[in-house]
């Protein structure tokens, strides 16, 4: 099973999650990735310390780059740098989220290269864009794609504290942006034969994340609310908490179709034709009241119950928010082919899938994240340059992995 992009030569020179991300979605899709790292490694290679010292794997660092290979070099060194010029040339894509700045200086820019290699797509992915003031400022996503981009604050209740980012929420959403320009781009080669520059930002992902909200702002001048479980102007769309302390959510966005539901499942029909309840606007101007019966009610039983009675209600559209320990019980995480197995040597590894299908070309991952200059030797041979692995470690141009 190979995948759709089997064949397509990918050399990522990515570091933390974004750019890995991207040439780790390609190469679940069958890409052949080199991962070029300096000697010291991908600092997302630290995740197994900053999360715990004693663990004995990296589940984060595998997530971006199972299937890949692994080359170490010096970029500050000549023939580190002709290493890695040598291997762009012969890829199909480049792939980066190192600041471009720093990339001129190596005459890894984008001009350079695509001036060399008309063929090839090179992608960059960057904090803040390729123009404007902020153009080679360093960025985490927590800063570009959740603070500045506005996600943060339209999640902040007034007078609360933002919320915190989960990890990498930014990097990835960036990532797939990237597969997918990288996708269309190489699908614009076989047309005209010729590659381009693409790119996409940890901030532009936010904006484009946030854009519900913003194309209100844009287009009419206006900020949406933040929102507040206990003001909801459709009850009908809200959380609430059960006897047993589960959270769900009701997902009741169409207000005259989904209030009947809900007023039967809460066990009062009656409500249906309630004066203070009977039309959408009725249920806006006191769905503070509403919310607050309801709150009553939900907790009188447990989930478990809660479930047999939302069952009785085609159009009761709910979902349990669930903990991550209770995703990976949910069956819909397995039947939903989240779980993947990735070959490790003795057994599989089980870990997230990357989360598009291709049913006439499937992909399944072949291997476990490489270790840092696992690969080295091998790619050097592939450049007819194996006899000269020794001198250029000796040399500390490339690095070699060597198994414990």
């Amino acid at each position: 099973m190979p995948g759709p992009l089997e064949g397509v030569k990918v050399v990522e020179l990515g570091v933390w999650v974004a750019g890995p991300a991207a040439g780790g979605i390609l190469a679940d899709w069958g890409a052949d990735v080199i991962k070029v790292e300096p000697l010291s490694g991908d600092p997302a290679r630290t995740f197994q310390r900053m999360l715990g010292s004693d663990m004995p794997t990296n589940p984060v660092f595998e997530m971006d780059n199972r299937s890949k290979k692994s080359i170490a070099v010096d970029l500050s060194t000549d023939e580190g740098l002709s290493i890695a010029k040598s291997l762009i040339a012969e890829a199909d894509v480049f792939v980066t989220n190192v600041r471009l700045a720093g990339l001129d200086r190596l005459g890894l820019d984008p001009d350079t290269l695509t001036a060399a290699h008309p063929r090839l797509i090179y992608a960059a992915i960057t904090g803040f864009g390729l123009e404007g003031p902020d153009k080679d400022k360093a960025a985490y996503d927590i800063a570009a794609f959740w603070a500045r981009s506005g996600i943060a604050h339209m999640l902040t209740p007034e007078g609360d504290s933002p919320p915190f980012q989960r990890g990498g929420m930014g990097d990835h959403n960036a990532g797939l942006a990237g597969a997918a320009a990288i996708s269309a781009a190489l699908y614009n080669r076989e047309k005209t034969g010729e590659g381009q520059l693409v790119s996409t930002s940890l901030f532009r992902e936010g904006i484009f994340t946030l854009s519900f909200d913003l194309s209100v702002t844009v287009g009419w001048g206006l900020t949406l609310g933040v929102g507040d479980r206990k003001t909801m102007h459709n009850p009908s769309t809200n959380n609430y908490v059960t006897g047993d302390g589960k959270r769900f959510w009701v997902v009741g966005l169409e207000a005259d179709r989904h209030w009947p539901p809900m007023a039967r499942v809460a066990g009062h029909p009656e409500w249906i034709e309630d004066e203070r309840w009977a039309t959408a606007m009725d249920r806006a101007m006191n769905g503070q009241a509403l919310i607050a019966e309801l709150d009553k009610i939900f907790v009188t039983k447990t989930l478990a119950e809660w479930i047999e009675v939302f069952d009785t209600e085609p159009d009761f559209f709910w979902a349990p928010v669930n903990s991550p320990e209770d995703l990976l019980a949910d069956p819909q995480f397995h039947a939903s082919g989240a779980l993947i197995e990735v070959p490790d040597g003795a057994t599989t590894t089980s870990m997230i899938a990357t989360p598009c299908d291709f049913h006439g070309t499937p992909w399944a991952a072949r291997s476990l994240a490489p270790k840092l200059g696992e690969h080295t030797v091998e790619i050097l041979q592939s450049l007819g340059r194996a006899g000269e692995a020794d001198s250029l470690a000796s040399a500390g141009a490339i690095g070699v992995y060597v198994p414990d």
